[in-house]
């Protein structure tokens, strides 16, 4: 967004310069930029929330609950924006929050169980688990 306010203050102003072409350009950076947000900010959640449901889920570091969110939540997300992909809504509409707020309420509820309880005592946080330090294999003389 700020490239079209640079485009508009700096270049719009100088003698010889087609306003249609400014025009074009503005347009394309800004349909560059909202496929870039839905990529970025709508589509890559889906791919990273399956993961580290899946990981969660099966490490059993948090509540089952956390991770099971996470499965719901990516695949509407993902039809979600399947359907803005085809224009079936816009990408800011009502129905595509709603779409996202699963996964929203996954990733505040991951950050906030964390950061609250931490981790559950698992084989693989307990301290008593064998250390994988290499100097701690070597024997000492």
């Amino acid at each position: 967004m700020l490239s079209i306010i640079t485009l508009r203050t700096h270049v719009a102003g100088t003698a010889g310069v087609d306003s249609a072409s400014l025009v074009t350009t503005g347009q394309s950076l800004v349909a560059v930029y909202n496929w870039t947000f839905l990529l970025s900010q709508s589509l890559m959640p889906v791919a990273c929330d399956l993961l580290l449901g899946y990981v969660l889920y099966r490490s059993g570091l948090v509540p089952r609950i956390l991770p099971i969110v996470a499965f719901v939540g990516a695949p509407l997300l993902l039809a979600s924006d399947i359907a803005v992909f085809f224009g079936a809504y816009a990408q800011v509409s009502p129905l595509a929050a709603l779409a996202a707020l699963p996964i929203a309420a996954f990733e505040f509820s991951l950050g906030i169980w964390l950061v609250v309880k931490g981790f559950k005592a698992t084989p693989l946080t307990s301290t008593s688990a064998p250390s994988a330090w290499p100097h701690d294999a070597i024997p000492v003389a």
